[in-house]
């Protein structure tokens, strides 16, 4: 499995494939699309990430001793912006998730091209991911 690193910089090589931000969204959206689907469920207040302007769900549990992550939005960028998460943080030990920092965003422009409410959520959906992964790994060990 590629390091977290190594995920970022492919999305980074993925958007500068293309020339126009109309395209990187385009492609955002593809993502979002190949996000596999979160059972109605699952999708609860309680798994509802605060500071989202639009609905994002997550959902983590842990299996063979590695972070499983589920999520949905409601918003087609937000989505794909979640698909992109899971891709990087997705089958993971808490570990490499709690001390991972995210660079993709910036690197490939993202970040400047987000509305501020969605930088924010941006920065919400990784708080979530690193909290959750957190609180697994203190369950688990106790």
């Amino acid at each position: 499995m590629d390091s977290i690193e190594e995920i970022q910089e492919e999305i980074v090589s993925e958007f500068a494939i293309f020339d126009s931000w109309n395209d990187k969204y385009e492609y955002l959206i593809d993502q979002g699309k190949q996000l596999p689907p979160m059972s109605d469920s699952l999708k609860t207040t309680e798994r509802l990430i605060p500071g989202c302007q639009s609905q994002v769900w997550l959902h983590a549990y842990v299996e063979n001793g590695l972070i499983h992550y589920q999520a949905d939005s409601d918003a087609i960028i937000t989505r794909g912006m979640v698909a992109l998460l899971l891709r990087i943080f997705n089958n993971r030990k808490a570990e490499e998730i709690t001390s991972a920092h995210v660079t993709f965003a910036e690197a490939s422009g993202l970040s400047a091209h987000l509305s501020p409410t969605r930088a924010n959520g941006l920065v919400s959906m990784i708080r979530q991911i690193k909290t959750d992964a957190i609180a697994l790994t203190r369950k688990t060990s106790s």
